[in-house]
């Protein structure tokens, strides 16, 4: 055991998280969901979704055997809305194809939809206590100050480094503590901004601490320009009050999930069908306005959504069963997964 893992051990001890939703009843289903919702978003986010995804699939066949509607619904909110497609996909095949049974080796994890090295070696650590090492987030940061790795760890050669350095020091023994402990140090102590270096039990060695460069690691993304997209989105309401709902493909942004239609035909293009849909209602526009523009950011770029308000009369605009929309009323609750600033404006209305 390196003096870098048996110092973690110690102030893991004293010090750690030990009381978190997922370190109960543990076993691979648990960590593995923990693991995903963990993703890109923090601890005192997840801890609610978890708990409501836990009781609505409990298990894994519960999951497996859930509509994606239900999960994507269970998930709204979460974002990254692939980790949440990829985890009922990954389901249905342990249920099915591995008799409920999770793989105990990171080859054979990582060959599942959405589970990466890093996820694997997490499952198998906490759930199994096998060892394998993990390099999220807060491990490439403790990582990378304490050996003061320069350059950013999503560089191959920098990963790769990492991943080293990760496998050096993942100790013989006490899997399961050891990996709760960096990813717990790099949570609470070893913070991206703001670090706590005179709490932390490796600061006496870390290089960036003792050359005073703890701003510079991990090294910065290089910057890009990030572009803008604007679309329209058209809140189509009837006289009933309903509003109309249109579930998007099942790959891409907000896959799956149920957004406001992206298209309307005008008084002039009656003809022409919503969304590129096989469909052409023939709408009677009551009243058009605008609402004020909604801007959110994905990872890559920023979207610019400007609402529009359509009144329409429901008799005039037939639902076909194959065109995925839906008339939704306010006063009922949600049992599907919702874009974000769809979710959003629909709680304005």
């Amino acid at each position: 055991m390196t003096e870098f893992s048996s110092n973690l051990l110690k102030w893991f001890k004293t010090s750690g998280r030990h009381d978190l939703p997922w370190q109960k009843n543990v076993n691979p289903y648990r960590v593995w969901v923990s693991e995903i919702m963990l993703q890109q978003t923090q601890v005192k986010t997840v801890v609610p979704y978890f708990d409501r995804f836990m009781e609505s699939f409990p298990t894994i066949d519960s999951l497996s055997l859930a509509s994606i509607d239900q999960v994507l619904h269970l998930w709204t909110g979460l974002g990254y809305y692939a980790r949440a497609r990829n985890l009922h996909k990954t389901s249905i095949i342990i249920a099915t194809e591995l008799d409920g049974q999770f793989p105990d080796t990171v080859d054979e994890l990582v060959s599942l939809p959405g589970i990466g090295r890093s996820t694997a070696g997490a499952i198998l650590a906490l759930s199994m206590n096998k060892r394998a090492s993990i390099l999220d987030g807060n491990v490439k940061r403790v990582l990378a100050r304490f050996f003061l790795v320069q350059g950013w760890p999503e560089q191959t050669k920098i990963k790769n480094r990492l991943w080293e350095i990760a496998d050096k020091n993942t100790p013989v023994r006490n899997f399961s503590h050891y990996t709760q402990a960096i990813m717990d140090l790099g949570a609470t102590v070893c913070k991206r901004s703001s670090p706590e270096c005179l709490c932390c039990p490796l600061n006496t060695e870390c290089k960036a601490c003792i050359t005073d460069q703890i701003e510079h690691y991990p090294g910065k993304k290089p910057k890009r320009l990030i572009p803008t997209k604007k679309v329209f989105m058209y809140i189509v309401e009837n006289e009933l009050g309903e509003i109309l709902l249109e579930q998007r493909p099942p790959e891409g942004i907000w896959g799956a999930l149920y957004s406001f239609p992206e298209k309307l035909p005008t008084a002039r293009e009656n003809e022409k069908p919503m969304s590129g849909k096989n469909h052409s209602p023939q709408l009677a526009i009551l009243s058009k306005n605008c609402l004020p523009t909604i801007r959110h950011t994905f990872s890559h770029f920023h979207l610019e959504i400007q609402p529009k308000k359509v009144k329409v009369s429901k008799n005039e605009f037939k639902l076909d069963d194959s065109t995925h929309r839906v008339w939704y009323s306010l006063k009922r609750p949600l049992t599907f997964g919702l874009a974000a600033p769809v979710k959003k404006l629909l709680a304005e209305l």
